[in-house]
């Protein structure tokens, strides 16, 4: 171990997982400000330099190293290639407590390149298995997981905030780019997001070729059986407000009739935004 200039670290290249402005990273902060670095980060040797670094496990301590404005840390320098190096992180990684479903994805397709390009660079046929991807996870799961880097942004994001369920994200990802992008733009405008029952029906319908923006739309307008209006009001809600001679009966009908023409109203502005 030996201590290294922060001017001489580098995070690791397109790696996975995300460095947080949060209150997590200002916990950290503090501790780093009263104790230092208690765990040493993990780092390589980069290529074509003498002197600089490229963090392997860290990138938080790292960040709140910077933050607290020290100039130095603690690392533990192994001169390793690339690909073992991404195979470090992920699995150095993996078993965090909290860990995003994109943050998943990344990690594994990242691991599952590395152990590609290694078992080519050791003359074996083919390439890794994705059962050797995980300790954890199905090679199954993995190659599920790896399915979400196809969606787009806005789609994994919504993942991530637990908006949109995992096996609905695996199958939208199997919709081109500008596909997702307009079921986006309906999400966003109506305030709705695909069942799973949905997404399966746009991935097969994409398949067949048959999926036009008219159908996209039209799947997505569909009622769900978990949004469907429900009134249940007690009878002494009734009672306390409703004028003499007033039902029930009547209290509901008018509520059913305005909900009606809500939804109505909802359809219609739905379908001045599509002809835009």
């Amino acid at each position: 171990m030996k201590t290294i200039s922060i001017n001489k670290l580098h995070p690791f290249k397109d790696h996975p997982y995300k460095v947080l402005d949060n209150d997590e990273m200002n916990s950290m902060i503090g501790s780093v400000q009263e104790h230092g670095i208690l765990s040493p980060l993990i780092v390589r040797p980069l290529e074509g330099t003498t002197d600089q670094y490229e963090i392997i496990s860290g990138h938080r301590r790292f960040r709140a190293a910077q933050k607290a404005g020290l100039s130095e840390v603690p690392a533990s320098i192994h001169p390793v290639s690339r690909d073992e190096a991404a195979i470090m992180l992920v699995d150095s990684n993996l078993h965090r407590e909290h860990i995003l479903p994109s943050e998943k994805a990344y990690a594994y397709k990242m691991k599952m390149e590395a152990l590609s390009h290694q078992g080519k660079t050791c003359g074996q046929v083919g390439h890794k298995s994705r059962e050797d991807v995980s300790d954890t996870d199905s090679g199954r799961q993995v190659q599920r997981y790896i399915r979400l880097t196809y969606l787009i942004p806005e789609l994994l994001e919504m993942m991530d905030e637990n908006k949109i369920a995992f096996s609905v994200g695996v199958e939208l990802s199997y919709l081109p780019p500008e596909i997702q992008q307009e079921l986006y733009e309906i999400i966003d405008r109506e305030d709705c997001t695909p069942s799973y029952s949905q997404a399966f029906r746009l991935h097969r319908t994409f398949n067949n070729c048959a999926l036009t923006r008219e159908g996209l739309a039209a799947v997505m307008s569909e009622e769900k059986p978990n949004q469907r209006d429900r009134i249940v009001l007690p009878r002494k809600a009734f009672d306390d407000v409703l004028p003499k001679g007033y039902s029930k009966e009547d209290a509901e009908a008018f509520i059913i009739d305005a909900i009606k023409h809500y939804n109505e109203y909802r359809h219609r502005k739905r379908d001045r935004g599509m002809s835009r």
